[in-house]
């Protein structure tokens, strides 16, 4: 008789009973991944309030943990691009039982989760933590090295990711320059004609952090007649033999910055940009940077936008500030806590735009992170090397 049998949930008892009667390889197929996530979804484990289907007869199957509830798409469409592959498991798990969960797992994709020594200790057969984008300032990278586990990014300049975000800033300074806010009162209250907003056209823009996210925005400001301001780290030489940022791939010139700087210029640039759009990566270096000197330097009435990390801006020199009339409008897409309180202080302001952190939430960026996500789970199962990520560690 074959030992081929069709593809059908069977509980433990009953492939038992087909072992002992010779209807079924014992040992050889049990090592079979595609049979193994057959039998084992007959086998719930609780993780929180849901029931996840834990293989645990199975030890070659690849299991991805998804880190909270928050940024639903990623663990959803990583699920569908990996629905054919039965042999890798994409969970997602409730914040608190991450810690207890975490074991059982080959891939850690953190999202807002922060996970501290105490948490990767308990990691005993992970691989890799990613993060379904760039920031990994909520993973303690010493502590996942000190343990042998690999610590990611997925880079943004070629999954989208940089170029909705690039979006999203331009979307906020719209929405600050056009009054949002008070255009809904006069929808509301019926009025027409009010009120009068103003143009992208002519302002000076100062991208604070000019790494992908920076580059993506200055080639779609560029059409708007906006002079760009830019600062980072350090900036290519001409003798380095790396092309500068304002270069695309052929070498030609596309004339995104007008004028470059350093940390070091930060205050100067603000004091003449119209708009400030915050890039950064959050560090200990940047944590805070947009702080009481620096607001203050801005031009009196001057935007504000962050796409980047809440933390980035002082909370309390934000509010002073929005306050005293010197910061003409804040768009934020994250906030110092998130979710963010819809009762904070900060949204009684009608000069205020926030968004819940969904800058890089786009169908097209979100399905190429969950491709690289998947691409990586299946190159980690079958031992090839790892790539389409960035390893920080």
């Amino acid at each position: 008789m074959s030992t081929l049998i069709p593809h059908v949930m069977l509980s433990l008892t009953a492939y038992q009973n087909l072992v002992k009667k010779s209807l079924l390889p014992n040992t050889n197929f049990i090592k079979n991944n595609l049979y193994c996530r057959t039998i084992s979804s007959s086998l719930p484990v609780s993780l929180g309030n849901t029931h996840k289907m834990v293989d645990k007869s199975c030890e070659q199957t690849t299991r991805i943990l998804f880190c909270g509830p928050y940024f639903p798409a990623s663990h959803n469409y990583t699920r569908e691009y990996l629905q054919n592959h039965l042999f890798i498991q994409v969970d997602d798990v409730p914040l608190d039982d991450v810690p207890n969960s975490i074991g059982n797992y080959d891939i850690c994709v953190v999202k807002s989760m922060r996970l501290n020594s105490e948490i990767i200790s308990h990691a005993k057969r992970m691989k890799l933590i990613l993060q379904f984008g760039v920031g990994l300032e909520g993973v303690d990278i010493a502590s996942a090295t000190n343990h042998g586990i690999k610590v990611a990014r997925i880079p943004s300049g070629t999954t989208g990711n940089a170029t909705s975000c690039a979006e999203m800033a331009i979307y906020l300074m719209l929405g600050l320059l056009r009054k949002q806010s008070e255009l809904q009162v006069s929808v509301s209250q019926k009025k027409l004609g009010e009120p009068a907003g103003d143009t992208l056209f002519g302002k000076t823009v100062f991208i604070m952090g000019f790494g992908n996210i920076g580059i993506h925005l200055a080639k779609r400001l560029r059409p708007f007649g906006v002079k760009i301001l830019a600062t980072k780290r350090s900036w290519p030489s001409e003798n380095s033999g790396q092309l500068d940022a304002s270069y695309n791939e052929n070498g030609m010139s596309d004339d995104l910055v007008d004028e470059k700087g350093t940390h070091a210029d930060i205050l100067k640039f603000a004091s003449h940009a119209d708009i400030v759009v915050c890039c950064l990566l959050m560090n200990k270096e940047t944590a805070g940077v947009v702080n009481k000197d620096f607001l203050s330097s801005m031009k009196k009435g001057a935007l504000l936008v962050n796409i980047s990390r809440g933390g980035l801006l002082d909370y309390d020199a934000v509010c002073h500030h929005l306050k005293s009339g010197h910061l003409g409008g804040l768009g934020i897409d994250v906030a110092w806590t998130e979710p963010f309180d819809p009762n904070d202080g900060v949204l009684q302001f009608p000069n205020v735009i926030l968004t819940p952190h969904v800058a890089g939430v786009t169908e097209y960026s979100y399905r190429c992170m969950a491709k690289v996500v998947g691409d990586v789970a299946l190159q980690l199962h079958s031992g090839t090397p790892l790539s389409g990520i960035e390893f920080v560690n």
